[in-house]
């Protein structure tokens, strides 16, 4: 049974992140893992496999880096007095 999120509460710090640079980014992947089950489908299962290993790795460090770049979006702006 899937629960609904009534509201989120998002530290400052995430407050200015790419959001649809992480959603775009998903795209990617989903359309990725379109390819490996291709690829799966065709008897290439250690190609399909090593992409979908890539593309998590890369997953991991493209979101990683779109968190970073809001900290330090957060701390530059406090460094300012902004907030």
């Amino acid at each position: 049974m899937s629960r609904k999120v009534k509201s989120v509460r998002v530290p400052p710090e995430l407050a200015s992140i790419d959001l649809s640079g992480i959603i775009a980014e998903c795209e990617n992947y989903l359309r990725d893992l379109e390819s490996a089950t291709l690829l799966k489908a065709q008897g290439n299962r250690e190609a399909a496999e090593a992409l979908i290993k890539a593309r998590q790795a890369d997953l991991g460090r493209k979101v990683g880096k779109k968190v970073w770049e809001a900290r330090v979006r957060f701390g530059e702006t406090r460094r300012e007095g902004g907030e």
